[in-house]
């Protein structure tokens, strides 16, 4: 039987530190390889991403929509990206936002994390704004398959400020009730359960309680996008557990040499080690 991604992930982060290496195919990064923005230039780039940051990463995050873009050959080059970085040995989040109901929910989590999943991810992120309760069959079918999810709670995009800070009846922010949603999915799991949550390293310090949660945190927004580790420190604080700082436009920079690619990775690797908490 597959361990739990929680215990899976905690393992990886261990051994190869908390950063999320992510993938994102932009065409303006494709160009800035050399590399001719088309199907061919996608799987030159991707691939060699795969290579270099699955060899020394805990978890690399492909951005599916990069490859979607590209039509149905940058969906098979998505495929083959999730399998080299697997044979290099690094967990795999495939980043789609997907959220829906009923079947149709269903037949996103059988593509993505289910048992024998077409894309056999560890893990996908979801959307939670059809309502959390609409996730719970993704949860279990992603849970029994020894797979992950990580929820959409405050993202670091402006837009998003009106609905995810909005109040509830009870007082809580809508953000923080996706978190303690994930949370009750997360109760008792050690070293953490297998329901993460997005939240942005870019958010106002305090804004979400993350005390509760007893899962891994995808913290976009670090690196090219400003965040650093002081803003870690100040949105998470130290030996927060499952804290997966999230960079990718700052770490494809340094392609197409993978070499550079797999020492820029292991060098914010090395200055995220503080930021570490139980189960890393």
């Amino acid at each position: 039987m597959t361990a739990r991604f929680g215990a899976r992930l905690a393992e990886a982060v261990a051994a190869r530190g908390s950063l999320c290496a992510g993938i994102d195919p932009h065409p303006g990064l494709i160009e800035a390889w050399g590399l001719p923005v088309d199907a061919s230039g996608l799987e030159r780039f991707a691939l060699s991403a795969a290579e270099a940051l699955g060899e020394v990463a805990a978890i690399v995050k492909p951005q599916s929509a990069f490859f979607e873009a590209f039509g149905p050959a940058g969906v098979a080059v998505l495929e083959r990206v999730v399998d080299v970085a697997h044979d290099a040995g690094a967990l795999v989040l495939l980043d789609v936002k997907r959220g829906d109901i009923g079947s149709t929910m269903a037949a996103y989590t059988a593509a993505y994390v289910a048992e024998k999943a077409a894309f056999a991810a560890d893990a996908a992120t979801v959307s939670p704004y059809l309502g959390f309760g609409a996730l719970d069959a993704a949860v279990k079918a992603a849970s029994e398959a020894g797979n992950g999810l990580f929820v959409l709670a405050r993202t670091s995009n402006p837009e998003a400020d009106a609905l995810q800070r909005a109040r509830l009846e009870d007082g809580r922010t809508v953000a923080q009730s996706v978190v303690d949603a994930a949370a009750d999915h997360n109760a008792g799991a050690e070293p953490y359960g297998d329901v993460g949550v997005v939240v942005g390293a870019t958010v106002a310090p305090g804004e979400v309680d993350l005390s509760r949660l007893n899962g891994p945190v995808l913290a976009p927004g670090f690196g090219a996008q400003g965040a650093t580790e002081a803003d870690l420190r100040a949105v998470f604080g130290e030996g927060l557990p499952g804290l997966l700082p999230a960079s990718s436009r700052d770490l494809l920079r340094h392609g197409p040499d993978t070499a550079a690619l797999r020492r820029a990775a292991q060098e914010v690797n090395g200055r995220l080690a503080g930021l570490r908490g139980k189960g890393q």
